[in-house]
């Protein structure tokens, strides 16, 4: 069953290539969605998989690339209904 999360990354999060690095672990896990910066220097990613997918997913994001320093994760789960992300871009 596909399930959707919202995340906000806090931290030294942008500069760093975590964009680059959520998309590749994203692609690695078959997890669609995408991933921006916001203006306040966080990272918001929308994910949608399996949750066990997704769980491992957040494990790689909460450590991030080498030069990233994640300080918190804002997790918000949704229901998904049907698959509305088939791949994941970077925004």
């Amino acid at each position: 069953m596909q399930t959707r999360v919202h995340i906000v990354v806090e931290g030294l999060v942008q500069g760093v290539g975590f964009r680059w690095f959520a998309h590749r672990r994203a692609e690695a896990l078959g997890v669609g969605g995408w991933v921006r910066n916001l203006y306040n220097g966080n990272v918001e990613i929308e994910a949608e998989a399996e949750r066990s997918l997704l769980e491992e997913f957040m494990k790689e994001i909460k450590v991030g690339p080498r030069s990233a320093h994640v300080t918190n994760l804002r997790i918000e789960w949704k229901e998904s209904q049907s698959p509305e992300h088939t791949h994941f871009e970077i925004r």
